[in-house]
């Protein structure tokens, strides 16, 4: 069984995102996508593993004491690169274009970021964490699965923010087992790098 979701893991969370990120015709990546996404479904209906039960007791203050320091520690240092090195793009969308702004981060939340996390916290959680010796090499090789997934991007500054972003993510869903929290997180720090002017490189519209 372990045997099997090795293979399987390997499969959806390391070979469809190279494959995606492959100079190929569209519609075979769209073909390979529909298919793991499929499976996934599948797999997560027969087994009920994709959503953990949440903690029904949330310690708000705790999570948001911690939130507080991890987003000012963004917001220091995602400010002074984009000022520095892309002064015109700082502030740009929500100063030019407020509808706009304030659609994508509507979309992002709901569209991008909770079915990410149901990806790859809830039912990567669920499913592999019986393949990893210890809690900190499971944070580690789900974090880098993750930054994994934008390889198609081509950006090596992307996949550093997001096995970074994924390190952080994993560990807010491993210390809570709260799909809601990560997800506001997740949320949080994406639209903050939308509105800070670093949106173009992570494929926001713009």
């Amino acid at each position: 069984m372990l045997q099997r979701r090795s293979y399987e893991l390997i499969s959806l969370f390391v070979g469809i995102p190279i494959f995606l990120a492959l100079p190929v015709y569209l519609i075979p990546k769209l073909l390979l996508g529909a298919g793991g996404l499929l499976y996934v479904i599948v797999v997560a209906v027969r087994t009920k593993d994709p959503i953990e039960k949440t903690q029904m007791v949330i310690n708000w203050r705790a999570f948001f004491g911690i939130l507080g320091v991890r987003f000012a520690l963004l917001v220091v240092v995602s400010s002074a690169f984009v000022y520095f090195l892309y002064p015109d793009l700082l502030f740009k969308v929500p100063t030019t274009k407020p509808l706009l702004w304030l659609g994508i981060l509507l979309v992002y939340s709901i569209l991008s970021v909770y079915p990410q996390e149901l990806l790859y916290r809830s039912f990567f959680f669920k499913r592999y964490r019986g393949l990893f010796e210890s809690k900190n090499m499971l944070i580690f090789i789900n974090a880098t699965l993750f930054s994994l997934a934008h390889l198609f991007f081509g950006n090596l500054l992307v996949l550093l923010l997001t096995f970074i972003g994924g390190l952080v993510f994993a560990f807010t869903y491993n210390r809570t087992n709260s799909m809601l929290l990560v997800s506001i997180e997740h949320a949080l720090y994406g639209c903050w790098i939308f509105t800070i002017g670093m949106g173009d490189m992570l494929g926001f519209p713009s």
